[in-house]
């Protein structure tokens, strides 16, 4: 065995000492908690985003939390009612977030409550360009709403807010300056039932939250039907079950009046069998098995939409600012239009394999808009949208759904 001089040992222990610990060198906090948290949980969800997008952070404590990602223009990631080892209740494409992937027409974050802008079609859209025509290849998400982080302001243990300023073209080439305020709350039970006029009943585990958002005209011209108009467009990525209903409450009267009561042509006419309309509800298959998607008019709307998960026993509530007597809403229909302020007030999304065989979820949506923002310069306009999770006892998740959705539980498994 061959030996070394004693001075020559003394500088080989450090060395050798490096080595090894170069080869047990500990894997980061949150490989390790991912690596002890189930997929599904609410705490898998912060890992994994914290460590993808590092200025991600939770806003509460104990048992009712969300995960909120400045990196991504203050999104809400997702939620949990019990902590987290708990579900987590937003969808995240963990696949696209691990590829580290830039696409330059859309990246699909997912998230259960993002940001974004409308019109999506039409003369005032903001998604093609000046002289394209509305076709998929020409279809771009400004990175206003995709990958651009909003500054964030201030922050407490329960509310953050965040500011953003940006410049937009719209289809018939008009500018618009524009700044957006976005603030984020976690809302507490007493909150929640005032929101929603309701006493939350005992054994019932809930989460609840709000986002403020307001658009500002910083430009020096007025917003007009002729020079089109913006609007703020807030969407929900849910993750489906094989029995999931999406629940939209209607008004009824007669169509000359009211118009239709759904649009259902948007991706095909959904077949009939995934969207019974029984009295004053609409029922919406949202299993992630078939592209499709259904919007109402203002007239139709209430400021109120859910879903219901009977294998998780889950009922969500999503609401929403609704304007009296406000009808110009933007149409986000994808060519030239006749009435580009004739669209939808609330949609609902699923979604489903593309023809190439592919697909992004399954998830699917609970979307609200503002109306159409006919804003003077350095006049703003404001739309709340809130989300609730609400889990427990059927028979008290019944009481809810009747009281909020304008059908029962029993009615809502009936109806698909």
């Amino acid at each position: 065995m061959k030996h070394f001089p004693m001075n020559l040992q003394i500088l080989l222990v450090p060395i050798l000492m490096v080595f090894v610990l170069l080869g047990c060198k500990p894997k980061a906090k949150t490989e390790v908690e991912q690596e002890t948290l189930a997929k599904d949980s609410f705490g898998y969800d912060v890992a994994f985003m914290t460590q993808h997008f590092p200025q991600s952070f939770v806003l509460g404590e104990g048992q009712s939390k969300i995960l909120v990602t400045p990196e991504l223009q203050g999104r809400v990631m997702t939620s949990t009612l019990a902590g987290d080892q708990g579900s987590s209740f937003g969808w995240i494409n963990y696949k696209h977030i691990s590829s580290k992937e830039t696409n330059p027409q859309f990246n699909p974050y997912g998230g259960e409550e993002r940001f974004w802008i409308g019109p999506e079609g039409g003369q005032f859209s903001i998604y093609f360009k000046p002289g394209t025509d509305f076709n998929f290849e020409n279809w771009k998400v400004p990175t206003l709403m995709d990958t651009e982080a909003f500054q964030l302001v201030d922050r407490t243990e329960k509310q953050a807010h965040f500011h953003k300023k940006a410049q937009l073209v719209n289809h018939s080439n008009n500018d618009f300056e524009i700044s957006i305020d976005r603030t984020v709350r976690l809302l507490d039970a007493n909150t929640v039932g005032q929101h929603l006029d309701i006493s939350i009943p005992n054994g019932v585990k809930m989460v609840g939250f709000e986002t403020e958002n307001v658009l500002t005209n910083d430009g020096n011209s007025e917003w007009t039907k002729e020079t089109g108009m913006l609007s703020i467009w807030i969407l929900s990525m849910f993750k489906p079950s094989d029995k999931t209903v999406v629940v939209v409450p209607f008004k009824t009267g007669d169509p000359s009046n009211l118009g239709q009561i759904v649009t259902d042509n948007y991706f095909g006419k959904v077949p009939a069998d995934r969207l019974p309309v029984v009295d004053s509800v609409i029922f919406f298959k949202a299993d992630g098995n078939k592209r499709s998607k259904i919007g109402l008019s203002p007239r139709r709307t209430y400021p109120i939409m859910g879903s219901y998960d009977p294998n998780n026993k889950m009922l969500t509530i999503a609401q929403f600012t609704l304007e009296s007597n406000q009808f110009d809403y933007v149409n986000s229909l994808w060519k030239l239009q006749d009435d580009p302020f004739a669209g939808d007030a609330v949609n609902s999304y699923n979604d489903g394999p593309l023809e190439d065989g592919g697909q992004l979820g399954p998830f699917y949506e609970l979307e609200s808009s503002s109306r159409a923002a006919d804003l003077a310069p350095n006049e703003s306009l404001t739309h709340f949208h809130r989300t609730f999770h609400f889990t427990g006892d059927e028979e008290q998740l019944d009481m809810l759904c009747l009281k909020l959705l304008h059908t029962s539980l029993e009615e809502v498994k009936r109806s698909l």
